[in-house]
């Protein structure tokens, strides 16, 4: 792999800011100074722009597989790629979705042969597959998600008992969708008395609203308290703040772990254009 020496860069990194070189060697950092003198097979003057570490994604929808006609794995890891993005971690709501480390295997799979950035994959929840979730070996999964609001892929675990024992037998990071189902079947109901099919997309956050985010996320702190998952904000989220937890709410034993997870992705020149599989 050839070499590549970056020069006079304005460098982020561990908290600080400064001016220097950056060499690296066999596709990893070999040296950072405030200057070099190596050569290297490449050489870049960023003439005081601005040299950042690559960004993590904790929750990507690259949809494959199943669902490649939106997406997959090659083509979103490579506009992640081209957004600073070079790690990461995608959802399980695929088809089929990710509810065994079978599943997971396969993803890995994929993702060897076609990412161009680290990936890590989540593993998914149902109401019917709590023994595997028990049975989940933390490093090779980046969270254990689960659907506390019905989403793409048919994942909803919206039974009181199951979700009980979720909170307290997830062995990694457990990570919840939260939104109150019965609340947004409630709201579409009135924009389909008006509109009928033609309900306009404004209507969005106005059926999956903050009340059915409050709902859905105040359940999961209360469990979380119950079984001693950590919230990683505070012990419960004001009411202020609902919106924030509508889209997804983290809660973990330890946050260590996702980072066991990660898989270093093999350079590649291109992405090549989804196919069906």
């Amino acid at each position: 792999m050839p070499s590549l020496l970056i020069r006079n860069a304005r460098l982020v990194n561990e908290g600080n800011i400064f001016e220097a070189d950056l060499l690296v060697r066999h596709g990893r950092i070999d040296q950072i100074a405030p200057s070099i003198a190596s050569s290297a097979d490449e050489e870049i003057d960023a003439a005081g722009q601005w040299l950042l570490p690559g960004m993590i994604d904790d929750q990507v929808h690259f949809r494959e597989p199943g669902l490649t006609d939106k997406g997959c794995i090659a083509t979103e890891s490579a506009a992640a790629v081209a957004g600073g993005i070079t790690s990461f971690m995608d959802m399980p709501n695929t088809r089929p979705p990710t509810l065994s480390m079978a599943a997971v295997a396969d993803k890995k799979a994929m993702g060897a042969r076609d990412s161009l950035a680290n990936y890590a994959f989540h593993f998914g929840v149902a109401n019917d597959n709590l023994d595997a979730v028990a049975a989940v070996d933390p490093r090779q999964v980046a969270g254990i998600k689960v659907f506390m609001g019905a989403s793409t892929g048919n994942m909803l675990v919206d039974d009181p008992a199951v979700l009980e024992r979720l909170f307290a037998c997830a062995p990694t990071i457990l990570i919840a969708h939260c939104e109150d189902t019965p609340s947004i079947t409630v709201n579409e109901e009135k924009w389909r008395k008006t509109h009928g099919e033609a309900v306009p997309f404004s209507a969005h956050p106005l059926i999956r609203d903050a009340e059915a985010c409050y709902k859905s996320s105040s359940q999961a702190v209360e469990l979380a308290k119950k079984h001693g998952s950590r919230w990683p904000t505070s012990a419960s989220p004001p009411r202020s703040a609902s919106i924030i937890c509508c889209s997804t709410t983290a809660i973990t034993r330890d946050w260590a772990a996702i980072s066991n997870a990660i898989r270093r992705s093999k350079p590649r020149p291109t992405a090549t254009p989804c196919a069906p599989r």
